[in-house]
């Protein structure tokens, strides 16, 4: 059996820490969860840049009889992502034992900041919609989200050639998604059958002109009154989040670090002691950046 020391211990509080923030992080994601998260637990520092490989484009030949091939050369393309966003939630714990023996008071210690991580997540994500130029912005600024708005957001994806069966997805406002819950032919269950009840009873869209529908607080506003919301209708090939590894502390500082990793994604958790306060500080932190992959499979949908 392993001798329990204070360090052992300490490690042991960090990796209980870790373990409880990422499927928290994740449960708090919208964009972060539908975008294409490239994730490799390589070490990195801010500033760096990823090269995500974008694939080519070949063409069909009509090879006639006795005929050869035609032999393409293509180069596979990238996209480049620079990670530019360090960001993290400090909080302070002034009796960890006593947390740590009531894993709910944790958990009460915790989610504030992994809600703060995953909100500044979503806000980059979501301000990217200017990034998205190869398609002409629909709906009108200012006016409420229509049903022609949509379907032409839909008919500017089909135009791009985004692949059939990849699944798109539309990311509105509170203020858009509840004029989406009033439009007649998507609301009403004698024209929309299921769906309609389901807008009616439970308040949730679901799935309108080939778009799974899904609400944010932090769509990007700009101007005056009336500021135009701007929605982003995209595909997950669209827009890129990665996340790289950030560096373990100096051996001997007083800090320890544990790495929680899921799905594509990964943070860091930082334990120190601070003798001001007389408390242990904790730290949640991420390194990240955001980029588009694919301009054609993103659309701007004005409200």
């Amino acid at each position: 059996m392993p001798i329990i020391t204070s360090s052992n211990v300490a490690q042991a509080i960090v990796k209980l820490v870790a373990a409880d923030a990422l499927p928290a992080l994740m449960g708090n994601l919208v964009m972060g969860n539908l975008v294409n998260r490239d994730y490799e637990p390589v070490l990195a520092q801010a500033g760096d840049t990823i090269n995500i490989p974008v694939p080519p484009t070949l063409v069909a030949n009509n090879i006639t009889e006795g005929g050869t091939v035609q032999l393409q050369s293509p180069n596979l393309g990238s996209a480049q992502i620079v990670l530019n966003t360090h960001a993290e939630a400090t909080f302070q714990i002034p009796d960890v034992t006593k947390v740590i023996a009531a894993p709910d008071l944790l958990r009460l210690y915790m989610q504030p900041a992994v809600v703060a991580l995953a909100e500044k997540i979503e806000s980059d994500l979501l301000a990217a919609y200017s990034q998205f130029t190869a398609n002409s912005p629909v709906g009108t600024p200012g006016a409420p989200l229509t049903e022609a708005a949509i379907d032409a957001a839909e008919t500017a994806l089909f135009n791009a050639k985004t692949p059939a069966g990849q699944p798109k997805y539309l990311v509105v406002s509170s203020d858009a998604y509840s004029q989406l819950r009033q439009i007649p032919r998507f609301s009403e269950y004698h024209t929309a059958g299921d769906a309609g009840l389901r807008a009616i009873v439970e308040g949730t869209v679901g799935k309108i002109k080939d778009f799974f529908v899904f609400r944010s607080q932090f769509v990007s506003k700009t101007g005056s009154a009336p500021a135009t919301t701007n929605n982003l209708a995209f595909t997950k090939s669209a827009l890129g989040l990665a996340v790289r590894r950030l560096n373990q502390p100096l051996p001997g500082t007083g800090a320890i670090a544990e790495f929680a990793e899921l799905g594509n994604f990964g943070l860091r958790v930082l334990m120190s002691y601070q003798p001001n306060t007389l408390a242990q500080q904790f730290t949640v932190d991420v390194l990240y950046g955001i980029g588009v992959l694919r301009n054609s499979h993103g659309v701007q949908v004005k409200s």
